[in-house]
């Protein structure tokens, strides 16, 4: 078994739409990056790599790359999930956690939820999504961005 960490945080950006898990949410802000700045995603992707010692997204899908201008961040993790397969891994679960001060994100947990499982071609009771907020502290409880932190188990 292998345990992996990832972190992710992408500053709020006018102009761009709001996309976490993979969900378009309602939002006057999105997330400003090179990709579609899905931070949960991202960080979720940055704990598959690590439990397999494979480096990070940066590494994978650099931003320097006009290939990944605006791509789905679940079309990346669909590439992640190839990688671990053909390395002889598979996801044991994934714990992911949110920090967002706005907006609520409760309503579409279990929808990003669904896709990451759906990315990876795992079973969503493999995969956790939550969220909380700062209380007002930190740059995201300020709303200057959001954050993301997972954890993974690969077997």
């Amino acid at each position: 078994m292998r345990i992996g960490h990832g972190y992710d945080v992408h500053r709020f950006a006018e102009g761009r739409d709001l996309v976490l898990g993979g969900v378009k949410i309602p939002h006057d802000r999105g997330l400003l990056g090179h990709s579609d700045a899905d931070v949960l995603t991202h960080a979720v992707m940055d704990a598959l790599l690590g439990a397999a010692a494979l480096g990070d997204i940066g590494l994978h899908f650099p931003d320097s790359d006009p290939a990944y201008l605006g791509i789905s961040s679940l079309s990346l993790l669909e590439r992640v999930g190839k990688l671990l397969r053909e390395k002889g891994y598979s996801v044991g679960n994934i714990d992911a956690t949110v920090v967002a001060q706005e907006p609520r994100l409760r309503p579409y947990i279990e929808l990003m939820r669904e896709n990451v499982a759906a990315a990876l071609g795992v079973d969503p009771d493999l995969v956790s999504v939550k969220a909380t907020t700062e209380e007002g502290l930190g740059f995201t409880g300020e709303r200057l961005g959001i954050a993301a932190h997972a954890v993974c188990l690969l077997v």
